[in-house]
């Protein structure tokens, strides 16, 4: 492999997880200027890929400033693993590619793929295998800490020997979802078992208290993925590198916030066009959570049809009593 950037990278990472429909280029961008030291994309289906690429290329293309950026790939058929995997080396020249293990959404699993994968452990390694023959690309895999009656480490110990480079592990399974206590002693469990690879720990991870918490308790641990703890705190990212640096972490009021929404609108304005504003209204409610006296500009900015409505409602809004500090 001519280029692991996972080995180049200062620990902890600090990754920006793949969320379905949120980690679009812009947000991607908007992450990386805030601390995120990898970015991943959508899932993109490796069937679309197959059969009809072009509209899942145009997903998953990035800026250059968002790199090192990571395609995370979706399915459940070996051989358009193959394919897709060429295509997206090629085409996307990303700096590294994911195999998704860990969705739990309903229809993923259905189909067979996402979660659903841990449990037929010859088919996922044949996939994995499949990916590594088909780039120089660093490959990374994203698992749940299991399902049924298989956890995460039996699903690891299956495929420890093949040489992918990283696995990210959300520390809840698969009938958890997005809620309960995380196991992150299960992964620094995966760690002692691969401990030649990188281990991100991934679930419930909402603020630099919570990253310096465990990271100071399972220290084999060698970053962390982040996902819904950083929609509408892009800034985050660098709130925990602070932290962990120097122990204190910059506060963000509305006058921040607003600043970063307009960057952001900008961004997703020239990377998705007239389309960008629809996409960013689930932003702009996530970026207000939590600011007494929000709900009357929430509803307004939902409503906005351009960038200038943004900004003008931006400025017009309810500055002075949006005091509460992010």
């Amino acid at each position: 492999m001519k280029n692991n950037f996972w080995e180049k990278i200062n620990k902890p990472i600090l990754a920006l997880a793949p969320m379905a429909g949120i980690t679009d280029s812009a947000f991607r961008q908007i992450c990386k200027l805030s601390g995120a030291d990898v970015v991943y994309s959508e899932m993109a289906s490796v069937s679309a890929l197959f059969f009809k690429p072009q509209k899942t290329l145009e997903l998953v293309k990035f800026d250059k400033k968002e790199n090192p950026y990571v395609v995370q790939l979706f399915g459940n058929n070996p051989e358009h693993f193959s394919v897709a995997t060429q295509i997206i080396t090629q085409k996307i020249k990303p700096a590294g590619i994911d195999i998704n293990f860990g969705c739990p959404a309903r229809k993923v699993f259905k189909h067979g793929s996402g979660c659903a994968l841990m449990l037929q452990k010859e088919l996922a390694r044949e996939i994995i295998k499949n990916v590594l023959a088909h780039t120089n690309l660093p490959v990374s895999l994203k698992i749940r800490a299991g399902l049924k009656d298989t956890d995460a480490l039996e699903f690891i110990q299956n495929i420890q020997d093949l040489p992918y480079s990283a696995l990210m592990v959300h520390g809840r399974t698969y009938e958890e979802k997005f809620s309960g206590p995380v196991n992150f002693q299960l992964i620094e469990k995966i760690k002692q078992v691969i401990p030649n690879k990188i281990i991100l720990a991934n679930g419930g991870i909402n603020s630099p208290e919570d990253a310096s918490k465990i990271l100071k308790i399972y220290p084999l641990i060698d970053g962390l993925g982040i996902a819904r703890g950083a929609l509408g705190k892009p800034y985050l990212f660098q709130q925990i590198k602070d932290f962990l640096s120097t122990g204190v972490y910059e506060k963000y009021d509305f006058e921040k916030i607003k600043k970063i929404i307009f960057q952001h609108a900008e961004i997703i304005k020239t990377t998705k066009s007239t389309s960008g504003i629809l996409e960013i209204r689930k932003h702009l409610v996530w970026y207000l959570k939590g600011f007494a006296g929000a709900s009357q500009l929430r509803k307004k900015l939902v409503r906005a049809e351009s960038l200038k409505e943004i900004k003008t409602i931006l400025k017009e809004g309810l500055s002075t009593d949006l005091v509460n500090l992010k």
